[in-house]
């Protein structure tokens, strides 16, 4: 081998070795990354919606400036976390969107997914609503993303529901981002007040959601059993669908 062609295989092992260092380094710092935000999450969990860059820092076992080496700011950090709880939320909602069984088994399990993950995280969750944490405006609003990306999946569920039945599913995504405004509002308000059990406050939404289903089916001669099974789509048909992403 002459000379200069070993000069070219070493610069190019070379240009190898820098590409996988960087993408070691660039992993490295995913990971780490990631470990931050469970940080955040814990010290939210333990100080409240109120929780300051002080508290996630101990939380973490690092200091401040540690902390900014991996978020520009408050707001990154802020929709770092956001981020993490739309995930979190996507991963329970997401296999009950590829599910056969009733009406109101569907609707109940979504229901109480979603009442479910706001009961166990409630700080988290008004960290995210409240955005007081955030010491800029967001260009990634993680409450708005998490409902379009919820009432996106919800509006495929009913479209496919309403095609299999032979009725126009021209509406669903105006119905299906009411709904997740309905259950919300209802989810911010039960949260505050804690007046009825989560059991309670998921039938009174089930009723009013299968009542809104109900008058839409009856408009086109339908009329059909909350409880009785909808097998109109059959596995092979789940199967093909396509999983939903969360982002």
């Amino acid at each position: 081998m002459s000379s200069h062609a070993r000069h070219v295989k070493a610069v190019r092992s070379d240009e190898h070795g820098g590409d996988a260092r960087k993408e070691r380094w660039r992993e490295h710092r995913r990971a780490r990354r990631a470990e931050l935000v469970q940080a955040a999450v814990r010290a939210i969990g333990e100080h409240g919606p109120d929780v300051g860059m002080d508290d996630i820092a101990a939380e973490a076992g690092v200091s401040k400036p540690v902390l900014y080496r991996h978020f520009s700011d408050k707001s990154d950090l802020y929709v770092a976390v956001g981020e993490w709880g739309t995930d979190l939320l996507m991963q329970r909602l997401r296999p009950l969107f590829r599910t056969n069984g009733s009406a109101n088994q569907l609707i109940r399990s979504l229901l109480d997914a979603y009442l479910g993950l706001i009961e166990e995280y409630p700080d988290l969750y008004r960290f995210v609503v409240q955005r007081n944490f955030t010491d800029r405006p967001v260009a990634s609003d993680p409450v708005s993303h998490e409902k379009t990306v919820i009432a996106n999946s919800l509006a495929r569920l009913l479209g496919r529901y309403l095609r299999a039945l032979g009725l126009d599913s021209g509406g669903v995504e105006v119905w299906s981002h009411g709904l997740v405004g309905l259950v919300q509002a209802s989810g911010d308000w039960w949260l505050d007040r804690q007046t009825m059990s989560r059991e309670d406050l998921t039938t009174y939404l089930a009723q009013v959601i299968w009542s809104g289903i109900d008058g839409v089916l009856r408009s086109a001669g339908l009329v059909l059993d909350p409880d009785e099974d909808l097998e109109l789509l059959d596995q092979a048909y789940w199967e093909a669908v396509p999983d939903e992403g969360s982002g």
